[in-house]
């Protein structure tokens, strides 16, 4: 399941071995509302795999501002740490999948 980021406990959710998926969105996106599904389903099918991360960017603008999220929904790869990839709107469970199995 999603962990939720808040300005203060970002830096920790982006630690482990595994893939973390940052998600940046807002409630009134409609792009962001038709990639979360895909992303939770994502998110169960790889379990062992990867973690995503929600980050509102209305509730967490220290967060958007760091990463200078400037559309939304963005979604950041971070592989032990560091970024290692970006992705910009909404997409295909397919597409998803081919971009998360290259950052594995």
């Amino acid at each position: 399941m999603a962990k939720v980021a808040t300005n203060t406990n970002f830096p920790e959710l982006l630690l482990g071995n595994k893939l973390i998926i940052v998600d940046f969105w807002a409630t009134w996106c409609g792009p962001c509302r038709m990639l979360s599904p895909i992303l939770d389903e994502v998110e169960e099918e790889m379990a062992g795999q990867i973690s995503v991360v929600k980050v509102n960017v209305d509730d967490a603008d220290e967060i958007a501002a760091k990463y200078r999220i400037m559309s939304i929904p963005t979604l950041l790869f971070f592989k032990n740490g560091q970024l290692v990839d970006k992705t910009v709107g909404a997409m295909p469970k397919a597409v998803l999948v081919e971009k998360i199995k290259a950052n594995l």
